[in-house]
């Protein structure tokens, strides 16, 4: 498992990573409650990208991919 240095390249590597094999992807998002932050997973069962996500600002930036990628999901099936 690999943590993103920065948001960008933890979005650029989970969207590539879903382009490249959809069927197998998985997105988890966790909230610890106790620390305050938030943690990101994207794996294919081959590759992992994790984020951690420490302050508020980045929640919008969350949300965006989520949404991208759920909706791209959800338009597949």
């Amino acid at each position: 498992m690999v943590f993103a240095k920065n948001w960008e390249d933890f979005e650029i590597a989970a969207e590539s990573m879903y382009m490249a094999n959809p069927q197998n992807c998985r997105y988890t998002m966790k909230y610890v409650h106790a620390k305050g932050h938030i943690l990101l997973k994207m794996t294919d069962n081959v590759k992992c990208i994790q984020y951690k996500a420490e302050n508020m600002p980045d929640l919008k930036k969350i949300e965006k991919l989520t949404g991208n990628l759920m909706g791209h999901m959800a338009s597949k099936e």
